[in-house]
């Protein structure tokens, strides 16, 4: 069959190729909608209004602002990015990234070509992973995160590099895993099953939710090691508050003791620099699809040195025991997983890359002054995130005095507001948000409790 240009200016079969042009379309056009999860305050699924100004449907996507805008006036800049290469409408004021993040335009597309390569099959080449190392992509992650390729492992998400982590590490009944009193359920719950089985005794330090500096932390941890302490499992960024702890510096006191450490950095990796050679953990779980823009379904496994040798698989097929020929990829081979997902992770990668990694972490963090700063001239409420910006990134808490907040959750909703709900909530900011949003969020609270 002749090779025919095909209407997007690809070539090949004419009929195939216009199919993937108008599937690509259907993709990118309809791919805003999202569903309520857990306690989020989204609304349901309605049409949204055409913003005239965002790139028509089916269009290629616009190349990123010039950084001069940036410096220039830099909220024309990130509304831009907002409306140029996100899917969100203008109406959606979204604060819950911390849950479940956004993707942008490239990386839809990343996964819908992926998807695409797969349907089409064009090769033996079959897309997928769950049985091959993915060397490539785990050399260009392992490069954003200042590790090794053999350092690194895939996985679905943080909770199953913990679980993985906790289940595999050869521990008896009697030895500590020393954690804190903010973690994850995720982070924890891996812990007490090990302790239901083997009988470890899982003990909880009690950190402050808003400590003075860094070093009271340290300290806290630092005291509670004991004689009979092996593993250390701690949250870099706490999920209930986005509170920031001085990973490095409690690594390197618990190296010192001859204690294992377990970093859970589900809210490290796109949110601020990391560096897992520097940080000096053990182990490392990440969760790319919070902060780093990628489709949900992805995390990440790092083991220093030979650290990953230690661990007995917890899903098992060919190649767990080959440690010589696959290193860390062996825990990668799990059976047959959706490659899309890791190809979409490393388009995220480089969507932040794009934006300047320095400037994405500065933006977070300033939207997370000008959340407190709102919050701190309302008296109904409470500030909970610490004022010393060591401690908080691009999350922050707040707690409401009045009880009965039924009424404002119902507003939100209305409002098209997305934000976890609860008496003392987190509030997220990304490269998206605009300073309008969290406005909108504080001028909602004020007229249901200033009422």
């Amino acid at each position: 069959m002749a090779r025919q240009p095909s209407p997007d200016g690809m070539h090949g079969p004419a009929s195939s190729l216009s199919r993937r042009a108008a599937l690509r379309r259907i993709t990118l056009g309809g791919a805003g909608a999202g569903v309520g999860m857990g306690a989020w305050t989204a609304s349901p699924v309605v049409a949204a209004p055409a913003d005239a100004s965002a790139p028509p449907r089916g269009q290629p996507i616009p190349a990123l602002p010039e950084p001069g805008l940036r410096a220039r006036d830099p909220e024309a800049y990130w509304t831009r990015v907002r409306r140029e290469q996100f899917l969100l409408p203008d109406d959606r004021a979204f604060l819950n990234p911390g849950s479940l993040g956004v993707m942008p335009r490239p990386v839809l597309q990343a996964v819908f070509d992926s998807l695409t390569r797969g349907a089409e099959y064009p090769s033996d080449d079959v897309p997928r992973w769950g049985y091959e190392s993915l060397e490539p992509e785990r050399a260009e992650m392992a490069s954003f995160l200042g590790c090794g390729p053999d350092e690194l492992a895939f996985t679905h998400n943080c909770t199953e590099a913990m679980s993985f982590i906790a289940a595999g590490l050869d521990l008896k009944a009697g030895d500590e895993v020393l954690t804190t009193n903010q973690e994850h359920g995720s982070g924890i719950s891996c812990w007490r099953v090990k302790a239901a089985r083997v009988g470890v005794v899982v003990r909880e330090v009690e950190i402050p939710l808003a400590p003075r500096e860094p070093a009271e932390l340290l300290e806290r941890l630092q005291a509670a090691m004991g004689p009979r302490t092996r593993v250390l499992s701690f949250s870099g960024v706490t999920s209930p508050t986005g509170l920031v702890l001085p990973s490095r510096e409690i690594c390197e006191a618990a190296r010192a003791r001859g204690i294992l450490t377990v970093l859970d950095g589900a809210h490290m990796d796109g949110q601020m620099p990391v560096n897992l050679r520097d940080l000096g953990c053990d182990y490392f779980a990440g969760s790319p699809h919070k902060w780093l823009f990628a489709p949900a379904g992805c995390g990440l496994l790092y083991g220093r040195g030979d650290a990953l040798d230690r661990l007995w698989p917890t899903v098992a097929t060919g190649g767990w025991d080959n440690r010589a020929g696959l290193k860390s990829a062996r825990f990668m081979m799990i059976g047959t997983n959706n490659r899309s997902t890791i190809d979409g992770m490393i388009a995220g990668v480089r969507f932040l890359k794009a934006l300047g990694e320095e400037a994405a972490y500065q933006r977070q963090q300033e939207l997370s002054r000008h959340v407190l700063h709102a919050a701190r001239q309302r008296a109904y409420i409470e500030t909970v995130t610490a004022d010393d910006p060591r401690l908080y990134r691009a999350m922050v808490s707040i707690r409401f005095k009045p009880e009965k907040l039924e009424p404002l959750w119902s507003e939100m909703r209305s409002a098209n507001i997305g934000v976890l709900s609860g008496q003392r909530i987190r509030i997220s900011s990304h490269v998206h948000t605009r300073k309008a949003d969290i406005d909108r969020f504080f001028a909602v609270c004020d007229r249901v409790l200033r009422a």
